[in-house]
């Protein structure tokens, strides 16, 4: 493998095919029959379903194949080995934060984004709320107010996202977005990541800070997660927990629940944007 310098463009395949003999060897010999230096390579094999999971990322500087020719190219290897695949560039992807009223999650995302921990490009902040647009302003980042009722939902969701296409968002992070998407428009969004406060699938949906402590647990988490149809049901990214006791309120299980959130929910982030994630049925493998 080669060092990978940052100022070098680079392009990552994320692979699944059924396991068979010879897959690295086909990928491997794509790239360097083109002249790409491989910047890293991994994979997985899931032993219930023999699915091959694989992350290879390569530089682009002296491949022979322009951008747009790439993924024709790679086409037939993949129908040989009977696999999909996507097929990334190392270009600063457009993001969209979505909040409703707390803070937390949002000041941590925009001060690792600031700080260039996450590779990608906040364009835009949308709330159903007015509270948050001072932190947009601070930042310079476009803020819009599309407030949602029960009757106004589906509409609302629809402005939304023509404003995300509009921006050309290819991520939208819901940062305590407490709302619930409407199936009706599902299709309609770009990958969504959400943070759950809870260790999924532990107290899912509404209020399991209290459930947790009604229940004593001696653990509390965070989930981060695609989000799909089913509440709280997409595939899993991260998550993390930190040890209560007894002695701890509900007040206690939120203040110490919020540095999860921040913390899992920067990493989700970050691990798709490095394009990391590889989805298959409702799993995901994280290739770090």
């Amino acid at each position: 493998m080669v060092t990978k310098s940052k100022e070098v463009p680079t392009a990552t395949l994320l692979i699944s095919c059924p396991d068979q003999h010879g897959l690295v060897a086909r990928v491997v010999n794509f790239i360097d029959a083109n002249g790409g230096g491989i910047v890293h390579a991994a994979q997985h094999t899931d032993v219930d379903s023999s699915l091959f999971l694989q992350r290879v990322q390569f530089e682009l500087d002296s491949f022979k194949l322009k951008r747009e020719e790439i993924a024709p190219a790679f086409d037939k290897i993949a129908e040989e080995m009977n696999g999909s695949y996507t097929l990334h560039f190392s270009d600063r992807p457009k993001m969209a934060i979505w909040v409703s009223k707390q803070d937390h999650c949002l000041l941590d995302l925009l001060w690792r984004h600031r700080s260039g921990e996450l590779p990608g490009e906040v364009v835009a902040i949308v709330s159903n709320h007015t509270t948050l647009q001072p932190i947009a302003q601070q930042y310079g980042i476009t803020f819009h107010h599309i407030p949602i009722t029960k009757d106004t939902k589906i509409q609302q969701e629809l402005k939304a996202l023509e404003l995300m296409a509009e921006a050309g968002v290819e991520l939208i992070v819901l940062a305590k977005y407490m709302q619930i998407l409407s199936a009706e428009n599902m299709a309609r969004f770009p990958p969504t990541i959400n943070i759950h406060h809870s260790f999924l699938p532990a107290f899912a949906g509404a209020k399991p800070y209290h459930r947790a402590h009604e229940r004593g647990v001696k653990i509390i988490g965070a989930t981060g997660h695609y989000v799909t149809a089913d509440l709280d049901e997409g595939p899993i990214i991260e998550q993390d927990v930190t040890r209560i006791s007894h002695k701890d309120s509900v007040s206690d299980l939120v203040r110490k629940g919020k540095d999860m959130e921040r913390l899992v929910l920067s990493r989700a982030v970050r691990f798709h944007l490095e394009n990391r994630v590889l989805r298959y049925g409702n799993r995901t493998v994280v290739i770090d």
